[in-house]
């Protein structure tokens, strides 16, 4: 009869909270990993596209999108991406604003998370 009792008392309240507050943890690990991921993703994408419109060819647009990959790491922050290619793009002579440049940011982000959040 004690047995049966055992099973029918709830759970020490600390151990569901800590389940919970671990569940929240590696939620929170997960969605870094994404974030990094898809800030990578972004980076790279906007590399090649950057690439493009300097007129780099095939060698050269996987060194460049590497190189803005790289820059990302310089500062929190995506200015240190947005300051490498816009400079860059202006110093190869391509008229761009600093607007169209961010725009393209933007939607490389969203691209690359819907990309990652699909596993792919």
């Amino acid at each position: 009869m004690i047995a049966a009792f055992e099973t029918l008392t709830p759970k020490d309240p600390m151990t569901s909270f800590d389940d919970r507050e671990k569940g929240f943890e590696k939620k929170f690990a997960l969605d870094q990993e994404q974030d990094f991921k898809a800030h990578a993703r972004r980076n790279r994408a906007l590399g090649q596209w950057a690439a493009g419109l300097m007129g780099l060819e095939a060698p050269h647009v996987d060194e460049y999108a590497k190189a803005v990959v790289k820059s990302d790491f310089e500062l929190p922050g995506d200015e240190d991406v947005f300051r490498k290619v816009f400079e860059d793009l202006k110093g190869s002579g391509v008229t761009v604003s600093e607007s169209e440049v961010r725009m393209k940011m933007a939607e490389l982000l969203a691209q690359a998370r819907e990309s990652v959040r699909a596993g792919s």
